[in-house]
């Protein structure tokens, strides 16, 4: 039987359901995507339940006609400015020496690094290995088998609000939908955008969405340090609303169609029509002043990577230079401009060997939600989902049943 995983990546912008059908050969392809406008976010957080429970909803409801299966089920991104992070160690004996170190012996080093001091009102999001030690021997990476005395395990611990995960749980559920895993978007992300060299040899992975920039840095094969700035593209958006005196639905419209990351990469002589919100006649404007106002906000949140980088303490150990992804990372010029600014190489990340129906989802924005299914493949080996059934309006009547009065 096929299996079947699900990813909601809900972002301040938009909210993506992502369905992947993995065949008994291995083989996989995207059969359903539901892409709708964002509602009740800001800055990757839940800041109005009904709002956002009512854009997740829309989103699921379109997967399941596409794919044709009812999701029941689905690993969903988290973002936001509450994440935080921090590297642990975890030391436990073996337990049975004469059989090797055994997948209880991982587990109890694993739950050894989480216990650390965490505030009351944060708790544990993922707890990543980064390397194991037997005996004092480094450089393990799956101790399991191996026979020893001590072992030892140094991780990466990601922590989340415990409000703003529950409210973002009440949302998904209130949409009918159960949460399999919350994933962390740049982790996500790094599972599907970066090949294998670049997170062996040390990378940086940039998500730049709407709200938030997600940074995870990636090296030996793993996570080493994340953090989620509170910046993004509406920044972008706002600079030009302001700059260009444009209502901010237009200023968007307007970055996506024309915008360019270095005013020097524009002609003079070229211009862009702008529809008149009023109905009156259009007029057009010069490319480069939109160039010009995109290209400082631009520098501003690639040099605050950049000073992420620094304060990691990882800069040295990162040849393959940044990966972008994010709506943000279509921006034509943006890789030239991290270079000369950055000095590391820089690339747009472009998921590609997709099945299905790729045209939906081949592009920077879609890396969270193919991470998610990328996820769930490795981690779960459980068929998911049954064929949808003809009552496609139930899961809408029950969301809207929660928010009527009885």
């Amino acid at each position: 039987m096929d299996r079947i995983i699900v990813g909601i990546d809900v972002g301040s912008s938009k909210v993506c359901t992502l369905v992947g059908e993995i065949t008994d050969e291995g083989q996989s392809r995207i059969v359903g995507a539901g892409i709708v406008p964002s509602a009740g976010l800001r800055k990757g957080v839940v800041v109005n339940v009904a709002e956002a429970t009512e854009a997740i909803v829309a989103s699921v409801e379109v997967a399941e006609q596409t794919s044709g299966y009812q999701i029941q089920r689905a690993y969903v991104s988290l973002s936001g400015t509450h994440i935080s992070s921090l590297n642990s160690r975890g030391v436990v004996g073996i337990s049975r020496r004469e059989h090797g170190i055994t997948f209880e012996d991982v587990e109890r080093v694993l739950d050894a690094a989480r216990a650390v001091a965490v505030p009351h009102n944060q708790e544990v999001v993922h707890v990543v290995p980064r390397g194991y030690l037997v005996d004092g021997q480094g450089g393990v990476r799956d101790p399991k088998g191996m026979h020893g005395f001590r072992l030892e395990v140094e991780a990466h611990i990601v922590t989340g609000s415990s409000t703003s995960i529950q409210n973002l749980l009440q949302c998904i559920e209130g949409a009918g939908v159960g949460v399999d895993d919350f994933v962390l978007s740049s982790i996500a992300a790094g599972e599907f955008i970066l090949t294998e060299t670049e997170r062996e040899m040390g990378v940086v992975l940039a998500d730049i969405g709407a709200g938030t920039t997600d940074i995870a840095i990636f090296i030996d094969g793993t996570v080493w340090h994340t953090i989620t700035l509170g910046v993004g593209g509406e920044y972008v958006t706002s600079d030009i609303a302001i700059g260009l005196r444009l209502p901010p639905k237009i200023a968007e419209s307007i970055k996506i169609e024309n915008g360019c990351a270095q005013a020097s990469q524009v002609s003079p002589e070229e211009r862009f029509a702008i529809a008149n919100p009023d109905g009156g006649a259009a007029h057009s404007l010069p490319r480069w002043k939109l160039a010009e106002i995109m290209e400082a906000r631009l520098e501003e949140i690639l040099i605050m990577v950049h000073q992420e980088i620094k304060r990691s303490g990882y800069d040295g150990l990162l040849p393959t230079g940044i990966v972008l992804c994010g709506g943000t990372a279509r921006t034509p010029g943006i890789e030239a401009l991290g270079e000369e600014l950055l000095g590391l190489p820089v690339r747009v990340g472009k998921p590609s060997g997709i099945g299905g129906l790729s045209d939906k989802v081949a592009n920077p924005t879609q890396a969270v939600g193919l991470g998610l299914l990328r996820w769930g493949r490795r981690v779960d080996t459980r068929p998911r989902l049954r064929r949808i059934d003809n009552n496609s309006g139930q899961r809408l009547l029950k969301w809207l049943r929660a928010f009527l009065p009885g």
